[in-house]
């Protein structure tokens, strides 16, 4: 149940910073409320998930998801660079993520 809550707070993490470029600096209602609220979600979603994973396992992961979710949405909303070194980096924290999951014994 704690990887569930975590990769929960993972995409509301995703969600979080994707809003941030569409408040425009909290001037837009909606995407400012959203930003809100994934924020909020996401933050609560690690503290539930904190309860029995290791802090330091949990926030790689936490930060990790985010990264590589920002990240690549990046490159399909916004049309952010997609060149072999991002991508290579990218999948270096994907590879990272699993090792931490493969490592944890909860």
């Amino acid at each position: 149940m704690a990887w569930f809550l975590l990769f929960s707070a993972g995409f509301a993490e995703i969600v979080f910073a994707l809003s941030l470029k569409y408040n425009q600096g909290f001037t837009k209602l909606w995407p400012s409320i959203i930003t809100m609220v994934s924020g909020g979600c996401s933050f609560y979603l690690l503290i539930l998930a904190i309860k029995t994973l290791p802090l330091g396992t949990a926030y790689a992961v936490w930060t990790g998801m985010g990264a590589v979710g920002v990240a690549v949405l990046g490159i399909i909303l916004f049309k952010e660079s997609a060149d072999w070194y991002r991508l290579l980096s990218i999948t270096l924290v994907v590879v990272g993520i699993i090792g931490l999951k493969l490592t944890d014994s909860t």
